[in-house]
């Protein structure tokens, strides 16, 4: 048998699992993205602001989700959520991808609260008098955070919102574990039907660095484009 059999990556039915592994791997980041970074700026605000019953629902909330592995929040969002929706809701869960379904929520809560503290940090770094100002101008508090404080923030915020996305993108492979056939999922398909499992595995290798050094770079050349400016 060939050490190294390149043609398996190149066409054919294992190349075909592959990329839609590669595929599935860059949807989950990408919808997880989108739900995560709003819900972290939600997040963000309520640990930043000046009501004390937000200021402890945001830190639970936190705190609740980043002190559980993300292994086991896909567990739970799999095997247990379900059992606790109605019948007609646990039959439409199950027609449609559940383990896509419940991967995108797991990942979307993980990533969320790591780029909520993220964006709180954004936010200390913003000087109050911003805030001061746009009230005085007679925007209400909620105009004023969503209109001037939250973009300077998001500005701020965006090196380490990318690195988070990174992380993102690493983590969608522990979905393998509840069937979402991502990545790791196909490549392990691979190698149980070939044999191949060094073919299998270097192509997920490289899949995995060549996304998450195309997002550091997009970091790298966003940060010197638009550096953040002290106040």
């Amino acid at each position: 048998m060939q050490f190294f059999d390149p043609a398996i990556l190149h066409a054919g039915q294992y190349h075909d699992w592959l990329v839609q592994g590669l595929v599935l791997s860059i949807q989950l980041t990408v919808i997880s993205f989108v739900f995560a970074l709003p819900l972290g700026a939600l997040v963000a605000v309520m640990r930043t602001s000046t009501s004390t019953p937000l200021r402890a629902a945001g830190a639970a909330f936190v705190e609740a989700i980043r002190n559980v592995p993300l292994l086991a929040h896909l567990l739970f969002w799999y095997f247990a959520f379900p059992e606790l929706l109605p019948d007609a809701a646990r039959e439409l869960l199950y027609a449609n991808n559940p383990e896509v379904v419940c991967a995108v929520i797991a990942l979307t809560l993980y990533a969320g609260v790591h780029m909520a503290e993220d964006i709180r940090s954004g936010i200390r770094a913003v000087p109050r008098t911003q805030l001061e100002a746009a009230r005085s101008l007679g925007l209400g508090r909620i105009a004023a955070v969503r209109l001037v404080l939250l973009p300077q923030a998001l500005r701020a915020s965006v090196p380490p919102l990318l690195s988070q996305t990174v992380n993102l993108w690493k983590d969608t492979s522990v979905a393998t574990v509840i069937g979402a056939a991502e990545l790791m999922y196909q490549a392990a398909r691979v190698e149980t039907a070939s044999f191949r499992s060094l073919e299998a595995f270097t192509f997920a290798t490289l899949a995995y660095l060549t996304v998450s050094l195309m997002i550091s770079a997009a970091a790298h050349l966003y940060q010197r484009r638009y550096p953040v400016r002290t106040a």
